[in-house]
């Protein structure tokens, strides 16, 4: 039972994983597949060096990925965070390439580890608009040329071995260190330098943790509230006691479950 939501607070921020999405249907990064994928380490293709050597396989795969996105639609939990921000001013931090906190109506997302939706040139960086996801899945798919160098137009995530944008990652660290409730939706702890981040908020700063599975240790593992519950089940209960304590007081205890 959670019961750390008994008073006011001014400076929430949301760090949401792959569990967020799993609530919309998509599988997690290291556990969902097709059968075109199935002899395939998801972690061997979304690499420099796999781009290197098979760009139409990679390019495949990720276009495979941004047609299931298209299809899903943003969970319950995906609405509450962006009532969390419309309402409360939160700052919303996620490790997923996905958009469905945007569409879910989210605005300004801090997305650590790029968009599916991003696109650019692999040569140049220049920006490529993305025409429709594709609604069948294919192994090998030709990626686009860039209109101004010709370069290969690649996915606009971050890859296994290159670094995370530095605006980014100063924008979600100056906010997890000024907040007073963290809420981490759906996430393992275990991909650095994000699993980091939960270390930098403040001592007194009330964390909850709202995920099914069990997560690895981290450093804040002794002052957070666990709750093992699913993304779209738990937090529009967490939003349902925000808006009364913001309304009470504070003074309520908190009942969720």
């Amino acid at each position: 039972m959670v019961r750390a939501l008994s008073r006011r607070f001014e400076r929430i921020v949301v760090f949401s994983g792959a569990g967020m999405s799993a609530d919309s249907g998509i599988p997690t990064f290291r556990g969902g597949s097709n059968g075109l994928w199935q002899a395939f380490n998801p972690e061997e293709l979304a690499t420099p060096s796999a781009w290197r050597r098979n760009r139409d396989l990679v390019w495949g795969w990720y276009e495979w990925r941004r047609g299931l996105v298209a299809a899903a639609e943003p969970n319950p939990g995906h609405l509450a965070v962006a009532s969390m921000q419309r309402q409360f001013g939160a700052t919303i931090i996620t490790q997923n390439v996905d958009d469905l906190h945007e569409r879910g109506g989210a605005r300004d997302v801090l997305h650590l580890h790029g968009s599916l939706f991003a696109a650019r040139c692999d040569t140049c960086s220049r920006a490529y608009s993305l025409g429709e996801a594709p609604q069948e899945a294919q192994r090998e798919r030709e990626p686009p040329r860039c209109d101004r160098c010709g370069g290969h137009i690649r996915p606009g995530v971050v890859w296994f071995g290159e670094g995370l944008d530095d605006g980014t990652v100063t924008l979600a660290s100056r906010a997890i260190a000024a907040c007073d409730l963290l809420l981490i939706v759906g996430t393992s702890g275990v991909v650095y330098p994000a699993a980091g981040m939960v270390g930098l908020a403040p001592r007194d700063a009330v964390i909850i943790e709202v995920n099914p599975q069990p997560s690895m240790s981290s450093p804040a593992t002794d002052r957070i509230h666990k709750w093992p519950t699913t993304a779209a089940l738990g937090l529009p209960q967490i939003l349902q006691q925000l808006c009364r304590d913001s309304t009470s007081g504070g003074d309520e205890r908190s009942d969720l479950k």
